[in-house]
């Protein structure tokens, strides 16, 4: 456990026995790997801080399926519990131990290590976003937990993730939707897609009402979205000024680097520029920016 932090996204196989085995596959490359035991399952928990909220009951239900034809042929990761002697928490491979119990298993195979908090959790983080695609608000919530318990820069969470920064940059944005839209997101009412779409609305929570509720696509959100931009303007208030194109790239490449609204508001060279933030672990990170030695 004392591989770096920066390089764990691409060390992770290799601690979890990928190179050992394959995920549940028959034949002789798939068996446990080496090291792995067996552990009764009443004696595994799960770990508190699993970012993956949601199962989704169809790939459960196939991995049930695979589990009672060939058993659990991958071992998860473990960690032995604190409060518990003698008992184990999960570090990376809940969906199997779920599945294994839903299968009638008594013992699942394992491999037990070592580790702090921090590793362990930035190990359930990357295990999760590597394996299989989280939902995406669950992903935006990962990335801005790891962020603020590892006070991780986007660049640092990015190579600790194994994605680029433009990426986790994209999906912390989702943080910057109403708590409702976000709630249709995690459930599964609204993909990232539409999330993002929905992002340059300035009616947001309206938007995304209208969009469940009639089932629309991505492209017809997008569409929505540009033609409610385009409608008429409250007559109590100027009417906000079409940007130029250089104005324009220029926000979406702050907002690329920040992963939060950026609005620029120029007037012949002189302006302000308005950035907005979703929490205070966002502000934490404009603040560290600006205090940076030149």
């Amino acid at each position: 456990m004392a591989e770096s932090r920066r390089g764990l996204g691409r060390g992770l196989s290799a601690l979890l026995g990928e190179e050992d085995a394959a995920p549940n596959t028959p034949g002789e490359a798939g068996r446990p790997a080496e090291g792995a035991r067996e552990i009764p399952i009443e004696l595994i928990h799960r770990n508190p801080l699993q970012p993956r909220q949601h199962f989704d009951e169809a790939e459960l239900a196939e991995l049930e399926t695979s589990i009672r034809a060939s058993g659990v042929l991958q071992p998860i990761l473990v960690r032995p519990s604190r409060e518990r002697p003698g008992e184990y928490e999960i570090v990376a491979g809940e969906r199997r131990w779920r599945a294994a119990q839903r299968a009638g298993a008594g013992a699942i195979p394992a491999l037990v290590r070592q580790m702090d908090d921090n590793i362990a959790f930035e190990i359930a983080i990357v295990e999760n976003v590597q394996r299989s695609d989280l939902n995406a608000m669950e992903e935006a919530r990962a990335y801005q937990s790891l962020m603020g318990r590892m006070s991780y820069t986007q660049d640092q969470a990015a190579a600790a993730v194994g994605k680029s920064r433009s990426h986790v940059a994209n999906t912390l944005r989702l943080l910057q939707l109403p708590s409702s839209v976000q709630d249709y997101v995690l459930t599964g009412k609204l993909s990232a897609g539409h999330a993002r779409a929905i992002l340059a609305s300035d009616d947001q929570e309206a938007i995304a009402e209208q969009v469940v509720s009639r089932g629309l696509s991505v492209r017809d959100t997008e569409a929505l979205v540009r033609a409610k931009a385009a409608g008429p303007k409250k007559a109590s208030g100027p009417r906000r000024a079409q940007k130029d194109t250089d104005t324009a790239a220029l926000e979406a490449d702050l907002e690329d680097v920040l992963g939060m609204s950026v609005d620029i508001a120029d007037h012949g060279g002189a302006g302000e520029i308005r950035i907005k933030y979703a929490t205070l672990e966002q502000l934490d990170e404009i603040c560290r920016r600006l205090n940076r030695p030149l």
